[in-house]
């Protein structure tokens, strides 16, 4: 008798003379996988009955051909799918193409009304954009620093054909370690109106042949980008968009986004109000990125995948380690887990570096007198920031996904073992 301990075993012990009719029942076809919209069970994948079958074999087999099949060789005919139906889509429309033209109208007059009033941010500066700027220094146009297809993000946004990244210029942060501080502390870039920066998307997608549109750091031009995405909607865009952002949002802002975004990709950086004031310059980060992000995930879900692996809807979660924060880290997974969902995907980074203002050398400043005083720091050439000016270590990175863990969280975004996609 063969032994039948997995489905290539018995394809390498199948005679050549065994009729090639039998091969569909031994490996059925995944196509024969269905999804449903409610998401709420795992499927079956059922074979055709071999007794169909039966007509087309020889009834006395020669002895070269004859074959021993195991007793529980008919449990063949109907086996679960070891994988996760709920989170694997057969196909996808995004969001934005599923609006009607009444609720598209809306958005677009919602859009110039926060324009003329901002209240994107929880700063909510309030200031008339088509006139003057507010703390993100933009005005009616986004200043947008690159425009690219990007290889650089998780397997299952870049995919084979890269992420099609919009890096928008400035944020409505100040965080001293931002990796992209000559982007987002800067004023570098071009102008571009909503309909400009819309036929880059279609650019992106006809000779980028990228699998989305990523838009990066797009927190303080909500208004802009849901503008450009109803006009490029109208021009043929097909593929999903990213809300790539730091989850300082507001609801107002997240609102306006509902029906237009189809992943959102938030950073929860840290969790202490004291370490936000000091390293992001926003001490009501941490309440602000919990309520964002459970706006986020009540709109689009959990991540879910089309069968290449490639992420088409939901929420995926970043949290980037920091050097000594890992007690903060180890409480945001826990919030997760419990407040927002035990299936929701998240990225543990490790690539922190010390960038933009750590490890600078401390300047002399000026007293209230005006005169200019050395700092005690000065002559032991002192390191701004220096509890952070330094790499991760290893142990901190493996302490915060033990704590995820122990949370109940399960879908991260780890290397993959085999040469395919991590889904």
């Amino acid at each position: 008798m063969l032994p039948l301990t997995t489905r290539q075993s018995l394809h390498h012990h199948l005679p050549s003379s065994l009729p090639r009719v039998l091969f569909p029942i031994i490996a059925p076809k995944r196509r024969l996988l269905s999804y449903t919209a409610k998401k709420t069970s795992f499927l079956s994948l059922t074979t055709p009955p071999i007794t169909t079958r039966k007509p087309l074999l020889s009834p006395s087999p020669s002895p070269s051909s004859s074959l021993s099949l195991p007793p529980n060789f008919n449990n063949l005919q109907k086996r679960s799918l070891h994988l996760a139906p709920p989170f694997l889509l057969d196909d996808y429309t995004p969001r934005y193409l599923q609006l009607s033209e009444v609720d598209a109208a809306k958005k677009r007059s919602q859009a110039y009304a926060h324009l003329a009033k901002c209240n994107l941010c929880p700063r909510k500066c309030g200031v008339n954009r088509f006139e003057k700027t507010g703390w993100c220094l933009i005005g009616e146009k986004a200043k947008v620093n690159v425009i690219a297809p990007h290889f650089g993000e998780e397997p299952c946004i870049q995919g084979h054909h890269g992420s099609g990244s919009v890096f928008f210029s400035m944020c409505n942060l100040r965080c001293v370690f931002c990796q992209n501080h000559d982007i987002s502390h800067q004023r570098n870039g071009i102008d571009l109106t909503p309909e400009e920066l819309g036929d880059w998307y279609m650019k992106l997608q006809e000779v980028g042949n990228v699998h989305n549109i990523n838009l990066i750091t797009p927190e303080h031009v909500v208004p802009q980008v849901a503008l450009s995405i109803l006009h490029a909607r109208s021009q043929g865009l097909r593929i999903p968009i990213i809300y790539n952002t730091s989850s300082y949002d507001s609801l107002e802002s997240l609102a306006l986004l509902d029906g237009l975004v189809d992943i959102y990709l938030p950073d929860f950086k840290v969790w202490e109000p004291f370490t936000s004031k000091r390293l992001l310059k926003a001490d009501d980060y941490a309440a602000t990125a919990r309520e964002s992000i459970k706006a986020m995930h009540a709109q689009v879900g959990d991540l879910c995948f089309t069968g290449d692996g490639i992420a088409k809807s939901g929420v995926l979660v970043r949290h980037l380690v920091m050097p000594g924060l890992e007690e903060e880290g180890a409480k945001i997974m826990k919030w997760l887990a419990e407040e927002v969902s035990r299936d929701v995907f998240v990225n543990i980074m490790e690539q922190y570096r010390p960038s933009a203002h750590v490890g600078k050398v401390q300047t002399r400043r000026k007293t209230h007198g005006g005169e200019e005083e050395e700092t005690e720091g000065d002559n032991k050439e002192e390191r701004r920031y220096a509890e952070i000016n330094r790499a991760v270590k290893g142990e901190e990175v493996e302490s915060v996904r033990k704590a995820a863990e122990r949370a109940g969280l399960w879908r991260f975004c780890d290397p993959p073992r085999h040469d395919g996609f991590n889904i």
